[in-house]
Formats: structure tokens, C-alpha cells, sequence
């Protein structure tokens, strides 16, 4: 088994030709089953996949990891590319009306920033599920990930939803992780990680029934956690021996700094242009 994970967007680049904005998006191609992982904000994708020589026409299905506009925002410039057709896989709250309280106490609407109707008049058909989503043998969505650890929090001071006119708190039901299995170790790739990264490590544990855990890839919003919180954080980690983790888009510098201090070369920042080959 081969698995290629391209990382198309990021806050930071590999390179200065790259654009770098907030959020993430990554092409996982396990043997030729090209799945895109996120569409990020939509400013940079298509150019960041072009130096990347990667043709979106050629993806086999999308899965949003969660509705923020951080990581759908790009979806109509991707479903116009792709021309034709395609599954996009998510979590059915990803159409709840989402909001960041700011330190005002306004609110900004952070969902995604388009109807469900016009993505799928552009050919999104869209394959929503609570429960873990087999996409291909060995490839799978994580679905709603139990908040177990005790020591990972939802901010639900700072994300919202908009029901029948009124604010209140918001669970990120939606916040999934894509699992691939392989022979040398699970893989799994998160998008913001709002339920906690220990969190969907354990699940995809459960799930798969494998404890190996080869790679962590994304985002780990440790971006405003406690120095306490980080530690056990990376704690776990190492408890868990996962082998390599590429942190990128809301894990934060803070917490990036004391992860690559703490686990040394298993470390990684991964960042716009970032390429793996594991094989």
C-alpha cells in the first residue's frame, strides 16, 4: 500500500511561490483512491495544486472535516474544476448555522459560505453520516468523536450556532477525522481537531481495533489550550507511541514549539507543499 498526502493549503508555505492562508486542505491518495480532504478558505487551492502538478479533475470524492468557511470556503472553485459529479462526504451538522463570539461579544458567521443547493447544482452529491463512513477498504471517516480524555474542551465560549434566532454554545458534532489503515500503522488526518486530537486518536483505536498509530496530520487546536493542557496533551502521544505528527493550521505556534521540543524528530511542521510518500 502507498499513501501520498499532499497538503494544498496552510497558514504557512514550503516555498514562497505558494499561497498561504487560514485553514487546510490535503489531497490522500491511497493507491490511486484520491480523496480531498477539505478545500480551505478557496484563495490559494487552485494555484497551490498547480505547482503541486496535481489535477483536481482526477479526485475521486471530497470529505469536509467540519462546516467552518476556513475549510469549505474553497469548495465551489473545486466542484467547478472537477466538472462532473462527485461525492462529498460530512457530517449532516455542517449545515447548522455556525458563529465565532468575538471578544466584543459579536458574532461572526464562520459556517460554510455557500447553499447547499448551488454546490450541488456544480455536482456535489453530498453522503452524510453521524457514524463512521467507509469510503474504500481501509479508508474511513472517523464520525462523531466521544470527547473521553477529560483534559480536551470544546470553546464554547468562542463557537456558537444560530437556532431559531438565538446563540448557544456549539458541541462540533461535525469535526471528523479521515482514518486510513495501513500495514506499518493507522493513519489519521484531521482538519481542525475541535474534539480533541487525543480524542479521535482513541477512537480511531476503537474503531480499527489497531493500536499502531503511524501518523498524525493536521490540525490540533491547541491554538488557545493551557501550557497543562498541552502537556498532557503531548503526554498522550508519546503514551500512545505515535510515531510521526505534522502539526499545521490551528495547533498553534506555542503549543507546535513545545510538541517539536518534546518529541524531537517524530515532529513535524506541515505546511502548504508539503508532500509524504509512506509506503
Amino acid at each position: 500500500m502507498t499513501v501520498e498526502i499532499t497538503t494544498l493549503t496552510e497558514n504557512t508555505v514550503s516555498a514562497p511561490e505558494f499561497i498561504a492562508e487560514w485553514g487546510f486542505s490535503a489531497l490522500v491518495d491511497v493507491d490511486g483512491f484520491k480523496i480531498l480532504l477539505d478545500a480551505g478558505p478557496g484563495q490559494g487551492i487552485l494555484q497551490n495544486a498547480r505547482l503541486l502538478k496535481i489535477d483536481l479533475k482526477q479526485i475521486d470524492c471530497v470529505m469536509l472535516s467540519h462546516g467552518h468557511y476556513d475549510h469549505t470556503g474553497g469548495l465551489v472553485k473545486v466542484l467547478k474544476k472537477v466538472n462532473r459529479p462527485i461525492d462529498v462526504i460530512a457530517h449532516p451538522d455542517i449545515w447548522t448555522e455556525k458563529y465565532a463570539k468575538q471578544t466584543d461579544g459579536t458574532f461572526d458567521y464562520i459556517g460554510i459560505p455557500y447553499q447547499r443547493d448551488l454546490l450541488e447544482s456544480l455536482g456535489a452529491r453530498f453522503r452524510m453520516s453521524r457514524q463512521p463512513f467507509i469510503i474504500k477498504e481501509n479508508i474511513l471517516t472517523s464520525g462523531e468523536v466521544p470527547m473521553t480524555t477529560g483534559f480536551e474542551k470544546i470553546d464554547r465560549n468562542r463557537f456558537h450556532v444560530k437556532e431559531k434566532g438565538r446563540m448557544k454554545p456549539e458541541g462540533l458534532a461535525d469535526d471528523l477525522a479521515l482514518i486510513v489503515e495501513t500495514p506499518k500503522g493507522l493513519i489519521v488526518i484531521l482538519g481542525c481537531g475541535h474534539r480533541g486530537v487525543i480524542n479521535s486518536l482513541h477512537h480511531a483505536v476503537n474503531l480499527t481495533g489497531r493500536k499502531k498509530i503511524r501518523l498524525v496530520l493536521g490540525g490540533c487546536h491547541l491554538i488557545n489550550a493551557s501550557v497543562p493542557v498541552v502537556k498532557k496533551t503531548i503526554a498522550a502521544l508519546q503514551e500512545m507511541k505515535v510515531q510521526k505528527i505534522g502539526v499545521s493550521h490551528c495547533t498553534g505556534m506555542e503549543a507546535s514549539a513545545m510538541m517539536a521540543c518534546e518529541l524531537g524528530k517524530k515532529f513535524f511542521f506541515n505546511n502548504a507543499g508539503t508532500k509524504l510518500v509512506l509506503e
